[in-house]
């Protein structure tokens, strides 16, 4: 086996695995599928949104986390500009989200430069070749599968807010559906300038453009920001579950801290010793879910030896003890992720998102702008709280699984606020329950938000049952992406693209 890959959509994946049978390396895989993405997922990702790429470099034994995530725009910005953004209800089948978009809802994009720094620090095919792939997609048209156009139905008053949006939304005088194909000449040509080296978003004429389009929209953005913007390279976050070694998204991003709380108030419990599907089990995550939900990692500082040690974590885990105990005994949009390994032991995990997107176009470019200064949930100070040229904090959490010094298992989420319950049983169907990928990917959900724990069909009608005499319950008819898509895959080049976005797993001879 050359390499295995697991993605949201088989174009994503086969350019992927496309520059693994050239003789590409996990990392060329992972880029030149990030640039697939934005042409075959636009609902879900954008070069003007932003992301994660966690590396291991196995030669160096080296774990690097690229962090290309958005800045809060605003450097040197006219103090009397009040951003304006409109509010839009996204409604997914049983819940709905608001959002807000517009010009003024786009944060510091920061997709393209890590793809290119990435591309420039580990890969070892030529820039043109890994876009490849991507410019083909465009010139041929993405037919859009079942998946992109369910999302693409909730997000149309999104996508059609702008002259640019209807022209490549829009066919024969009605909105995009399945089966449709889906063109987008700007892009296209902004593709081929990358592929040269050429093009450029954050300097020259179309830097100009953009801003000037910003300021003409009440938004804050300006050249400064975009000149002073920087991919980051950090160290990940590292902590023992059980008894393997998780790697995942450090600070300033909250969702890798999380994570951790989570299995560590979970490695207080015997999981592996109770049936999977139990009402104790699921009572034991949802508590679990609980404590994460309520606890703020910017605001809770965390101490040396964090998650497993100190009085913040001494406090969380009798609280965890206490409730799970009580209740057992009672009775229990925008992002997408790219896993990739190859046969020299190299991996990427990479998480990427447009937000709902802002539904606004860089101007001549085909390129989408995130929304993510309009995304309640990455700003629970307040819209615009966060200082301008900060990197704003995102859930999103590109992991690996490591056993005895190399990598077991790669995988991420998309997935808003429910990334980090869907990369928690994941994780514990692997490490735990010693679930073969594909199944610990495709066991049913649950997941906890605002009082209400929402259940995927597949959780037993008894444990249901269970669980409404102590939650409200909201049962859902069948597996949605509202649950995450947890796409996987394993040094056994084994591996599953979540189903629930549409994903897309490839093994490569």
């Amino acid at each position: 086996m050359t390499g295995a890959v697991a993605a949201g959509h088989p174009l994503t994946s086969g350019a992927a695995a496309e520059m693994l049978s050239l003789g590409g390396n996990a990392f060329d895989a992972a880029v030149s599928a990030g640039f697939a993405s934005v042409a075959a997922e636009p609902a879900l990702t954008s070069l003007g949104g932003g992301g994660f790429l966690l590396a291991h470099i196995r030669e160096q034994n080296e774990d690097i986390l690229f962090d290309f995530f958005v800045d809060a725009p605003g450097l040197n910005a006219d103090r009397d500009i009040k951003p304006v953004m409109t509010p839009v209800d996204i409604k997914f089948p049983g819940h709905t989200q608001v959002f807000h978009t517009g010009f003024a809802s786009a944060a510091v994009p920061g997709m393209l430069k890590g793809l290119l720094h990435v591309h420039k620090r580990l890969c070892r095919l030529p820039l043109a070749t890994v876009v490849a792939p991507a410019i083909s997609c465009l010139e041929k048209g993405v037919e859009v599968c079942e998946t992109q156009g369910t999302i693409l139905s909730m997000l149309e008053p999104v996508f059609t807010s702008t002259e640019y949006g209807r022209s490549i939304f829009i066919k024969n005088g009605r909105y995009i559906r399945q089966g449709d194909r889906l063109f987008n000449p700007l892009m296209k040509e902004s593709l081929q300038g990358i592929a040269q080296g050429s093009f450029d978003l954050y300097q020259g004429e179309t830097a100009r453009m953009f801003i000037e389009e910003i300021n003409n929209h009440h938004g804050t953005m300006t050249l400064d920001d975009l000149r002073a913007y920087k991919v980051m390279e950090r160290k990940p976050v590292r902590f023992r579950y059980r008894n393997r070694e998780v790697i995942t998204n450090p600070a300033p991003s909250t969702g890798g801290i999380l994570l951790a709380l989570a299995l560590g108030l979970l490695e207080q419990t015997d999981l592996p010793s109770m049936p999977r599907d139990s009402a104790h089990v699921v009572i034991t995550l949802i508590e679990a879910m609980k404590e994460i939900a309520s606890f703020n990692p910017l605001k809770n500082s965390a101490p040396p030896g964090f998650p497993f040690a100190g009085p913040v974590m001494a406090g969380l885990i009798e609280s965890f003890r206490k409730n799970t105990a009580e209740k057992t005994f009672t009775a229990t949009l925008g992002t997408t992720h790219i896993s990739i390994i190859d046969s020299d032991g190299n991996a990427a995990s990479m998480t990427t998102s447009n937000g709902s997107g802002s539904g606004c176009f860089m101007p001549g470019t085909g390129i989408m702008l995130n929304n993510m200064m309009g995304e309640d949930d990455l700003h629970p100070e307040g819209f615009f709280s966060s200082p301008s040229g900060q990197r704003v904090s995102s859930m999103m959490m590109p992991a690996m699984v490591m056993k005895d010094g190399s990598v077991e298992s790669v995988l991420g989420s998309g997935g808003s606020k429910r990334i980090k319950t869907a990369m928690l049983q994941v994780l514990i169907n692997l490490i735990d329950f010693h679930l073969p990928v594909k199944d610990a990917v495709e066991r049913a959900r649950v997941h906890y938000e605002d009082g209400v724990v929402h259940t995927e069909p597949g959780i037993e009608e008894d444990v249901i049952g269970g669980l409404r005499k102590v939650y409200p319950v909201n049962p859902w008819r069948q597996k949605n992406m509202y649950f995450g898509g947890v796409n996987c895959v394993s040094s056994t080049m084994q591996g599953m693209g979540d189903r629930r976005r549409g994903g897309s797993f490839l093994a490569v001879r």
